[in-house]
């Protein structure tokens, strides 16, 4: 008489070994998928929007509950307005973009002049 545990073994074994596996082969092909597109790759007018800033300071800049962007770079320095950008100001909350995005923003709204 056949031992009725051995099918059960060999599909703990066969389902060991493709934990392993996937977790050995998968594990940076699904950390790769999730990253999208760094911050240098982005538009920083995609930035602005995905940071949700558009919802303050208007889709064109223009300004609406946060102030008007269109010649921001006029007032401040690019120094300036990343630290705004990292930090917040007035209403403004903090840590709505890291220091990468941040430069990013910075130097985009800086040449609006």
């Amino acid at each position: 008489m056949r031992n009725p545990l051995v099918p059960f073994a060999a599909i703990a074994v066969i389902a060991i070994i493709a934990m392993i596996s996937l977790s050995y082969f998968g594990v940076d092909q699904v950390k790769e998928a999730r990253k999208g597109p760094s911050t240098a790759e982005m538009k920083p007018e995609d930035l602005f929007a995905s940071k949700g800033c558009t919802g303050c300071h208007g889709g064109n800049l223009e300004g609406g509950t946060g102030p008007n962007l269109t010649k921001i770079g006029a007032k401040l320095k690019e120094d300036e307005i990343k630290n705004i950008a990292m930090n917040g100001k007035g209403q403004m909350p903090g840590g709505l973009a890291n220091d990468e995005e941040a430069a990013v923003l910075a130097k985009w709204l800086a040449a609006k002049k």
